[in-house]
Formats: C-alpha cells, structure tokens, sequence
C-alpha cells in the first residue's frame, strides 16, 4: 500500500493563462510527489470501487504525512483487462470520437455520459488529494485504423500515427509524429485530462528510451491545458545524459512566473 509513485516526476508542468498565473509562482512538484500507484496491487484490472476503497484509506493514515497523489495506472480504458495477456482476445478499448481513450464504463460507472473521470477526481478532491492517471506515449491503434479527427482541427489519426514506432511491452499505441498532427492529439489530450481534473500524469515508455518529441510534445500541451499538470516519465529515471533537455522544459516555468 506504501510506496512512492513510480517513473520519475521530473518535468514541472505549468499554464500560462492569466488565470493561473498568481498560482503558477510557486514551484508545482519542489520534490518528487508522493502518493499511492494503482499498478501493485492491481495491475490493469483496478474498478472505481477498489479505488475509492484505497484512497479512503490513503486519505486517513498517510495525508496527514504529506502523501497527496492516487493514480489510476495502465489500462483504465479496458473494459476486458483481464484479457490483456491472451493474444487475440478482446480487451474492450473505450474510445471517443475523436480517438482519446474513455474510462471502461464497466469499472468506472461514473463515467457514463461524457464525465470520464471527473467524478472520481472530484471525489479525489473532496479529500484534500491531488488525483492522477498513467498512460501510454502516443496514440491507439484502432483511432488510427479508423482514421478518427482530432478534436478541435480538420487534422486526422493517420497523420499523427508513426504507424512503426510501436512500445515494447504495450501494443495498445502507436507513437506520434513530430509535426502538427501529433501536436494537435496531444493538445487534445491535454485539454480532456485538464476538464476531469487531473493534477498528474504518468507518461510511460517514454524515459527509456527517451524519446525528446514526445515528451516536448506533451509538455506543450500541457502548458495550454488550462490546469497545472505535473508531468512524470516512465519508465524509471530519466537518464542523467538527459538532464540538459529536461532543464529546458522544465525552465519553462519561469516564463510563466
């Protein structure tokens, strides 16, 4: 039940709208947050009740030491995660129109119309807690089979997929391109994960190896999310060549300050 939130919450995220600017002078994440992961206890298969069930708990032995993150990791889109070690079987991918992925109404049952998690984040809130969700870099598979629009733009899947960059241990995505489309898809993202009321975001398959555009990418968005979003890669730490890079993402903070 213990641990610290995995991957390595190293790129500080901030908007600058005017809203948030008296916000965006303190520090978002001065030290690596601390809160509760989903993924050992539960891997994929974590329902809106067992998460609840935990953060009830976090909520009553462990904030008042200064643990304030819950996440939902991997595979809260999957309404069969059960599935998700036998090839060829049906997982349920839950997908909007415009190829975001939707938590599995099965699991989340707040989720039902177009509220995604925001009633689960507003519970999250409502005990003090900042709220979080994992996900894979890049976009899936079947909005790119279906050529889905992104949201916003006259821009579609198929041009921001790189249809042969695919995760090693997850074949749920493919990667994004480093031009306008894939920038779009992470701006809609962002843009979705900002009205749920996320506070953290775990990118995965992203850090090792590194993967500069994507994280670039995702860190723009972010910024025009209109929330402030700490961003965490995975897996594991950002390798130490790397530093250079994240200091200049993460010295985007200053512009806004």
């Amino acid at each position: 039940m213990k641990r610290f939130i995995h991957g390595c919450a190293f790129t500080l995220t901030m908007l600058a709208g005017t809203s948030l600017l008296a916000q965006s002078r303190a520090v978002l994440a001065p030290v690596p947050p601390m809160g509760w992961n989903s993924w050992d206890s539960y891997g994929l298969t974590i329902t809106e009740d067992q998460f609840k069930a935990n953060i009830e708990w976090f909520n009553k032995h462990l904030k008042r030491y200064g643990w304030q993150y819950v996440v939902i990791d991997e595979g809260w889109y999957l309404q069969h995660a059960e599935n998700a070690g036998t090839k060829g079987a049906d997982q349920g991918y839950t997908l909007d129109k415009n190829g975001r992925y939707l938590p599995a109404p099965n699991r989340f049952p707040s989720s039902g119309g177009d509220a995604g998690l925001k009633p689960l984040g507003d519970y999250v809130h409502s005990l003090g807690l900042k709220f979080g969700i994992h996900i894979i870099r890049g976009i899936p598979k079947e909005a790119v089979e279906k050529n889905l629009p992104i949201a916003g733009t006259s821009l579609h899947a198929a041009e921001a997929a790189n249809t042969s960059d695919l995760c090693r241990w997850n074949p749920d995505n493919y990667g994004l391109k480093a031009n306008a489309a894939g920038q779009a898809y992470y701006d809609s993202l962002a843009k979705l994960y900002a009205s749920w009321g996320l506070d953290f975001i775990n990118v995965d398959c992203i850090s090792q190896p590194y993967d500069a555009d994507e994280i670039h990418m995702m860190s723009a968005a972010l910024k025009k999310s209109g929330r402030l979003i700490v961003l965490s890669l995975s897996p594991g730490p950002t390798p130490i060549e790397q530093a250079d890079d994240v200091r200049k993402i993460c010295a985007a903070v200053a512009d806004f300050r």
